[in-house]
């Protein structure tokens, strides 16, 4: 009995040694990703914007996961925001899960989409997959837009690493 303790007051405070998942999606908005962005400063950080409806966004997780895991150690790191509705949450936080994402995850929760895609990069008109490649300073260097050529991005993450 008192393993059982143990073992759920280890997991409850995450002591046991295996990294967070992207479950537990928290809402950004427009003021939100800016400070997300700011906080990241040190890291190459790739930012992913997707939607469970999106197929080439599924299709290319898996891709930018394995991509975070082999980087990770150099200053990588992957951010996932989600386009979902709210009451696509569940579902997002699900794909995530069982594609073990990274930790952290946001979902959009945007006061005004415009100005939310604008305050991202002004080219960017909202479709999905989109990703935007950051510095260690926290400045925007490279924007994909569309389903990403792998490559193309592993290239340009290189690059800041």
């Amino acid at each position: 009995m008192k393993r059982i303790a143990t073992l759920t007051l280890a997991l409850a405070l995450g002591l046991t040694g295996m990294q967070a998942f992207a479950a537990d999606l928290k809402p950004v908005d427009e003021a939100g990703y800016a400070k997300l962005v700011a906080a990241s400063k040190g890291k190459v950080v790739l930012v992913n914007f997707w939607a469970t409806y999106c197929v080439p966004c599924r299709k290319e997780m898996p891709q930018l996961v394995a991509l975070e895991a082999r980087l990770r150690a150099r200053g990588f790191q992957f951010v996932t925001i989600s386009a979902d509705e709210p009451e696509q949450q569940s579902a997002a936080g699900m794909f995530l899960d069982k594609l073990k994402v990274p930790a952290p995850a946001y979902i959009r929760r945007a006061k005004d989409d415009e100005k939310f895609t604008a305050g991202v990069d002004q080219k960017w008109d909202g479709a999905l997959p989109a990703s935007f490649l950051y510095d260690r300073q926290g400045r925007k260097v490279k924007s994909f837009f569309g389903e990403a050529n792998l490559a193309v991005v592993s290239a340009a993450i290189e690059k800041l690493l």
